[in-house]
């Protein structure tokens, strides 16, 4: 979906004339969107006397209880529930590539949100040196990927990665076995055996908040423009010029440490079929 945040273009309002009328401004900016006003937790069913009851915890009585194993409360120590895998690519300060494994990506509209640790490479790079290629790896690459693992660019390895076998690796690209190639528009290279490389610019970094005071500062979120998207002519929709087509293009998934393959689709979705893919640009 088209990004939240951003601001509606003019171009988009005119397409689409019924949800823009001529009154109204092309695009308002975030910070003047007007909010539903939000009431305290303890207001929402607050009946006296029913302390305890479904009207004081919030519970719907019309919800029809299921025959199903309940949810019970957990603690992980990670919220992986299945995102693609990524390799960053960057420059580093000496003018080589370094080639980083990550998957806290996700894209809204044309931008990449990457979540990274602070205290790594490719954050250093990133915020120096703000270009990038997220290369998007399919499930034939997972060999190559998982050379990187426990491997870091810095030098020294930061305490925290040396603790638990991370060691320095100057040349990425060698060690995991794949190809840097030439890029575009960016600096860093792209990677030849990823389908997909998404060539973009870093436009702003984010720090996040963390419930742990001793963590604070140690995780940030860039926001990086997509400048071209470089894929495969065979995961190319036959017939169109600028659509990747679902069923040919297998990402790398990595959940909870694990890298799993997409399967076949399990239902054809009424939004796909509602909507042409190119309202959205």
């Amino acid at each position: 979906m088209p990004p939240a945040y951003d601001a509606v273009r003019v171009n988009r309002c005119q397409r689409r004339a019924h949800r823009c009328p001529p009154s109204a401004p092309p695009w308002e900016p975030v910070a003047q969107l007007h909010q539903p006003p939000v009431r305290p937790v303890s207001w929402q069913n607050s009946v006296p006397g029913t302390e305890g009851t479904a009207a004081s915890t919030g519970k719907d009585r019309s919800v029809k209880q299921l025959d199903s194993p309940d949810h019970v409360p957990l603690s992980p120590a990670i919220l992986y529930f299945g995102t693609p895998v990524a390799l960053i690519s960057s420059t580093n300060p000496d003018g080589g590539a370094n080639l980083a494994p990550m998957s806290s990506v996700f894209w809204l509209g044309q931008t990449a949100i990457l979540g990274l640790g602070t205290r790594s490479q490719t954050s250093k790079n990133l915020r120096e040196r703000p270009e990038c290629v997220i290369n998007l790896p399919d499930t034939c690459c997972v060999t190559a990927v998982d050379r990187l693992a426990l491997t870091t660019g810095a030098d020294p390895v930061p305490e925290g990665k040396a603790a638990v076998g991370y060691r320095h690796v100057p040349d990425k690209f060698g060690h995991a076995g794949l190809t840097a190639i030439a890029s575009d528009l960016v600096g860093p290279p792209r990677v030849a055996q990823c389908p997909v490389a998404l060539e973009g610019r870093v436009m702003a970094a984010h720090a996040v908040e963390t419930s742990d005071p001793e963590e604070a500062g140690s995780v940030e979120v860039f926001e990086v423009r997509v400048l071209r998207v470089q894929v495969y002519e065979r995961i190319r929709m036959p017939g169109t010029e600028n659509r990747i087509d679902p069923d040919r293009w297998r990402p790398l998934v990595m959940s909870f440490q694990k890298f799993y393959g997409l399967g076949e689709q399990v239902l054809p979705s009424r939004l796909a079929a509602a909507i042409d893919e190119e309202w959205y640009r």
